[in-house]
């Protein structure tokens, strides 16, 4: 590329360019970094197999490490994931959009790549009106954490051209990130939901809702 394309979200002249630009570059199948209620986040077209092996790629991860996918609405993830309980319709009502990714079966008509999942996806609707209405424009797309594997994500846009550089197509500039609290996850393919990892939503925060969670290994 030779040049960085970064958008000051903060600025209306910036933001309408910037979204349209990110979402041009996502369907191309190129990586965009964008701001998530977490830290930012490195995404890409979840359908796009050359894609997501191109974000693994510039992460130095490993596909034994699935990328999630993020979601601009409850709505599509039934159009994601299959055998839905009604804990994980609850959950997904209760912290959605927010931090907590669910795992669950993934639809097996679904061609799409995101590395070793053994039949599942991790999902998440993140609560940041930026990520929001890209995914909007976009459709599901799969986002990890934009940082080199190993290294601390960014919570800044400053930190991910650092470490990405011109890997990254467009960098869209929501300013500093929250606290770099990740997001909690919660195993929904079996009959009780199990905690994966502690995070943004609290244990007691989730037992109010699910009633029962598995919390050990």
């Amino acid at each position: 590329m030779g040049w960085i394309r970064r958008f000051d979200m903060a600025l209306d002249s910036e933001r309408f360019l910037g979204l349209e630009q990110a979402a041009d570059a996502v369907r191309r199948g190129e990586l965009v970094v964008l701001p998530t209620d977490t830290v930012y986040g490195l995404g890409t077209d979840a359908f796009d197999h050359a894609a997501v092996a191109e974000l693994l790629a510039a992460k130095g991860r490993g596909r034994d490490m699935p990328v999630p996918v993020l979601v601009g609405s409850p709505r599509t993830l039934d159009g994601i994931a299959m055998a839905l309980s009604q804990t994980a319709r609850d959950l997904v009502e209760a912290f959605w959009p927010g931090g907590l990714t669910l795992v669950a079966r993934v639809q097996p008509s679904l061609q799409w790549d995101l590395g070793e999942t053994d039949g599942t996806v991790a999902v998440r609707m993140p609560l940041h009106p930026v990520a929001i209405e890209l995914l909007q424009k976009t459709g599901p797309m799969a986002v990890s954490s934009a940082n080199i594997s190993g290294s601390a994500p960014a919570t800044s846009v400053d930190e991910a051209v650092e470490q990405l550089g011109e890997a990254v197509s467009v960098y869209l500039d929501g300013g500093p990130s929250g606290e770099p609290v990740p997001s909690t996850i919660v195993d929904v393919t079996g009959d009780i939901p199990r905690l994966l990892r502690s995070g943004a939503v609290s244990v007691d925060t989730l037992k109010e809702v699910a009633g029962q969670l598995v919390t050990e290994p």
